[in-house]
């Protein structure tokens, strides 16, 4: 069953309300963990993808991008930095429509 894209979209907008929340000295250190993670996005998913792809590879696991953020230093926070680059990433997805799939791409 695929994961479902509304639930995806809501816990990756939580991730970056999260990181808007850590202190200012976190932030960086953290903003920097989720560039490499929404990089290995790229280079997974390619840049043309659309919001149901990424719910299904996140749906598949995330186990590799908490890893690479917990090698960036986001320690206790990987869950968030992670939730926040594929919400960052889904923004170039083909069928992103500012927080939603458009209605043409919905099941």
């Amino acid at each position: 069953m695929a994961y479902a894209v509304e639930n995806a979209l809501f816990q990756w907008e939580e991730g970056e309300r999260r990181l808007r929340q850590a202190p200012d000295l976190e932030r960086a250190d953290l903003d920097r963990a989720v560039f490499v993670v929404t990089d290995e996005l790229r280079r997974r998913l390619g840049s043309s993808f659309n919001v149901g792809e990424l719910a299904a590879l996140y749906g598949g696991g995330v186990d590799w991008a908490s890893d690479l953020a917990r090698d960036m230093s986001a320690g206790g926070d990987a869950a968030w930095v992670v939730d926040a680059a594929f919400g960052r990433y889904a923004r170039e997805a083909t069928d992103f429509a500012g927080g939603r799939p458009h209605a043409r791409y919905e099941r």
